[in-house]
């Protein structure tokens, strides 16, 4: 959530900052700001607006002006309400040093307290701004050292970037616990929050690490500890381009992201299926092989969709791999003070890989002795680096706030550990060559669902004006009606539940009638008698029923509704596949209902703050 974007170098156009900045409105955001340093006035020049960046570019285009560095930001609504006083950036008193800042200060009412006792005057009920007058109070002809100072007083998380009228030649950026990268350019450099802010003007990138304070001009960067330790990263390239993150002809990143699956699936299976062999190659789990096959139980840690995505991990590792298995929402697992030791896997699942309750949780598993691994898609982000050993998805980037592509990439990730793990503890050949054959068939049963697009959007039309909805599943596909469910929540605002289908007669089969209708996911596999069991229970209580099946699966129609086919699969694998006719079917829902798809209200799509 929140955007930073920063530029310094041979671009005297903030046009380039508002380009880069939208590819960030993904993340979530309320109200965008922009200061530039305006060479002929020798000031700084502020524009700020509520709601979406368009409205930034209004005012801009109302009364255009060039200038340099500059510094771009999204704020999404933490310390004050969104308003044009609250959105970033945000100035001192002397409007000489302005700060665009994501995470949140906790100390910083004692801090304000303080500086109000100076005589400093605020204008916003942000934390932020307290960072503006602390570095101004501690100024002494020195940007970096002022910068420095104010970060070792502060507590709280913070993705930096300081500009001043009285040193024009350089961005101060610095990072705690909330992403921030350097695009490494000929004569000129940018900061943001996101790589995709950068793919523009460069796929050469410096990740900065927790404490990194850079100090950043045209030609150079430098990066120290808050120690004032000098730190030199290496330069790594970005594997995703520029066309990779647009829309590619597609009317939402939403719907082009469900249409990338298959492929996002090949990628992620690519090199790692030794078919032959019944295995799975996993490179990034060399490093600590032999030590998984001493692990005694495995925690899963994730939050949303990712955590549906862990629990129909705990399924696969159960059964195949026989690992004892518990998936935790991480905002929780430091809470219940879960018993771990070295023989303890805890894998963290974040598409991100900046999750903050993830990445507060995972530190916790370190500090009690615990292997660390990962599931994260996004190359160089905190958690690839902060853990033992992990796989990345390859799944390319993902735009659209509500996962898709990313969840399904994690899926595929999860079968290939749970084939690694089991082949490392009896699994049978048979079994692995079964598992690997039918995981390498999934990106072509994909494209098979997706042929249904036009049909789907026709069940969607029918069902657009409900005002609730039930998801039911089970075993395998019990996650699967939670993820439908949440998908139609964020994207068309309707409220719908997920539920493990054998509880319906525990309480919710109350709320069943004629205007309520339920999507049974009912693949044939080994609980399919007994999902027709409780389809047939919601019928006779006159319940519409959409139902996921298996294709050739002709009886089912007599109960349901509407009725939408997938290929035959593994069952552990069948979630590759129920999974898309839900997302297809929110995304119309939100669409003919006229919702922003890409961009849910009060969402973001990378959770950086606890």
């Amino acid at each position: 959530m929140c955007g930073i974007v920063g530029y310094i170098g041979k671009n005297n156009d903030p046009r380039l900052g508002l380009e880069a900045l939208k590819r960030l409105e993904y993340r979530g955001y309320d109200s965008a700001g922009m200061a530039v340093y305006d060479a002929k006035k020798k000031r700084i020049v502020s524009l700020r607006a509520v709601g979406r960046i368009s409205e930034l570019e209004k005012k801009f285009y109302e009364h255009p002006f060039e200038g340099m560095p500059f510094i771009f930001h999204t704020r999404w609504a933490t310390h004050g309400e969104p308003s044009v006083k609250n959105a970033h950036p945000h100035f001192d008193c002397t409007k000489t040093i302005s700060v665009a800042h994501n995470g949140i200060i906790e100390n910083y009412q004692t801090l304000k307290e303080h500086l109000q006792k100076e005589g400093h005057v605020f204008h916003s009920d942000t934390d932020t701004e307290v960072l503006a007058h602390l570095i101004e109070s501690l100024y002494k002809n020195s940007l970096e050292k002022a910068v420095h100072k104010a970060l070792g007083m502060v507590r709280g998380t913070y993705g930096l970037a300081v500009l001043s009228s009285r040193e024009p030649d350089k961005i101060i950026a610095a990072r705690l616990s909330s992403p921030l990268l350097i695009g490494v350019g000929k004569g000129e450099h940018i900061i943001a929050s996101d790589a995709s802010a950068v793919l523009a003007h460069t796929k050469d990138v410096v990740y900065m690490q927790d404490g990194d304070i850079a100090v950043i001009t045209p030609d150079s960067f430098s990066i120290t500890t808050k120690n004032y330790e000098a730190r030199n990263p290496a330069v790594e390239q970005l594997e995703w381009n520029l066309e990779a993150a647009q829309k590619g002809g597609y009317p939402h990143f939403m719907l082009k992201e469900i249409f990338e699956q298959p492929d996002a699936i090949e990628n992620s299976l690519r090199g790692r299926i030794l078919a032959q062999d019944g295995k799975a190659k996993l490179g990034g789990l060399e490093v600590v092989k032999e030590k998984l096959r001493d692990i005694e139980k495995v925690h899963i840690i994730a939050c949303g969709t990712a955590s549906y995505a862990a629990s129909v991990g705990e399924y696969m590792l159960e059964e195949y791999a026989g690992i004892p298995t518990e998936v935790d929402f991480a905002s929780e697992f430091r809470y219940r003070k879960p018993l771990l030791n070295s023989r303890t896997a805890v894998l963290a699942v974040s598409q991100s890989g900046e999750t903050a309750d993830t990445l507060a949780a995972l530190r916790e598993a370190r500090e009690k002795g615990a292997m660390t691994l990962g599931i994260v898609n996004v190359v160089g982000s905190t958690i690839a680096r902060e853990t033992d050993a992990g796989v990345y998805n390859h799944a390319g980037p993902e735009i659209g706030v509500a996962s898709t592509k990313a969840f399904t990439s994690q899926l595929a990730v999860l079968a290939l550990l749970t084939l690694f793990l089991g082949r490392q503890r009896g699994m049978s050949v048979v079994i692995g060559k079964r598992i690997a054959n039918e995981l390498a068939l999934i990106p072509g049963h994909m494209r098979e669902i997706l042929k249904q697009d036009a049909a789907i959007k026709k069940i969607a039309a029918k069902y657009r004006n409900a005002q609730n909805a039930l998801y039911i599943g089970r075993k395998y596909n019990f996650p699967i009606a939670l993820e439908g469910a949440l998908k139609l929540k964020e994207i068309s605002y309707i409220h719908a539940e997920g539920y493990a289908s054998g509880e319906m007669k525990h309480g919710p089969i109350a709320l069943i009638d004629d205007k309520f209708p339920t999507i049974a996911i009912a693949p044939e596999d080994s609980v399919y008698e007994k999902m027709l069991s409780n389809i047939q229970e919601i019928k006779a209580r006159k319940g519409k029923i959409i139902a996921v099946t298996t294709m050739g699966n002709t009886k089912i129609s007599a109960l349901a509704d509407d009725v939408i086919y997938i290929p035959k699969t593994l069952e552990m694998l069948t979630p590759l596949l129920s999974v898309l006719p839900l997302q297809l079917l929110a995304y119309h829902i939100g669409v003919l209902n006229g919702r922003d798809v890409d961009k849910p209200r009060n969402l973001a799509k990378s959770v950086t703050v606890e």
